[in-house]
């Protein structure tokens, strides 16, 4: 099925649309996920803008609930993360979620998720997902997978909006906005700013602690060339060698699985 919001009404991939555009202009009805199409859509989608927090936080879980499912881009997704970048620069997305169980802001505003979101979805259509596909099912891969190309080929309609946050004081956030944006600067299109996300990603690791952003600063900046030597802990190192292991095994298994072997990888 082709990809309206991508193929014909937004041809610029560089131009993020207003978000009002998106939600009256995109026939959600016609657009597939994973249990069907994408006609409850809307209706989430204009809570994530509520001045409730907890509305906020249903809206948010409706609408990644209806169209994440095994880390895959489907036709719904397009115009869903299209519309996520397009209000993180909306102010209902920056107010602080009340605390369930105290009357003050939390860590976690709307804009924290809708970044991690966008980072998680980016990731899901990264050269590391097009390399693994194409090993296990061939060099068509890409091609039999439209809604993954209409993904890549909106990053720096994404990264547009992602960028202004790289600075922002809210380390949540901040912490988001780069990790959203080093897989969306894989596109050859945005390789100019990956110079200004190593300094960022170099900042990150002398302030976090979370794994995950760890894992994705010290890859990306592997990745470009960076020396680390000086940025890893222990921890650090032993999160590399995992992922090492992990990818030799992803690897053993695309090209010497024989479905219910029980045959042990050589290592």
């Amino acid at each position: 099925m082709a990809n309206h919001v991508s193929r014909t009404k937004y041809p610029h991939p560089d131009r993020l649309p207003h978000h009002q555009e998106l939600l009256e202009g995109t026939d959600w009805a016609s657009l597939a996920t994973p249990y069907g199409t994408g006609e409850s859509l809307p209706a989430a989608l204009v809570r994530l803008l509520d001045p409730d927090p907890a509305i906020r936080t249903a809206a948010f879980k409706d609408t990644s609930n209806e169209v994440d499912h095994q880390n895959t881009i489907y036709e719904a997704t397009v115009p869903v993360a299209l519309y996520f970048a397009a209000i993180l620069n909306h102010p209902a997305t920056e107010a602080g979620d009340l605390d369930r169980e105290a009357d003050v802001p939390s860590h976690h505003p709307t804009r924290a998720l809708l970044l991690n979101w966008l980072g998680s979805t980016a990731c899901d259509a990264d050269d590391e997902r097009v390399a693994m596909g194409e090993c296990y099912f061939g060099e068509g891969f890409l091609e039999a997978c439209p809604d993954m190309r209409a993904f890549r080929s909106l990053r720096p309609a994404v990264h547009s909006a992602v960028q202004p946050f790289l600075g922002h004081h809210n380390a949540k956030i901040r912490d988001g906005a780069l990790v959203a944006a080093i897989p969306l600067t894989e596109d050859p299109r945005l390789a100019a700013h990956r110079a200004e996300l190593a300094d960022h990603a170099r900042y990150l690791l002398t302030t976090s602690t979370n794994r995950y952003h760890r894992d994705c600063a010290l890859n990306a900046l592997n990745t470009w060339g960076h020396d680390t030597s000086d940025l890893q802990d222990v921890n650090d190192i032993a999160s590399r060698e995992r992922q090492a292991r992990l990818a030799d095994y992803d690897h053993w298994r695309a090209n010497h699985g024989t479905g219910g072997s029980t045959e042990d990888p050589p290592f």
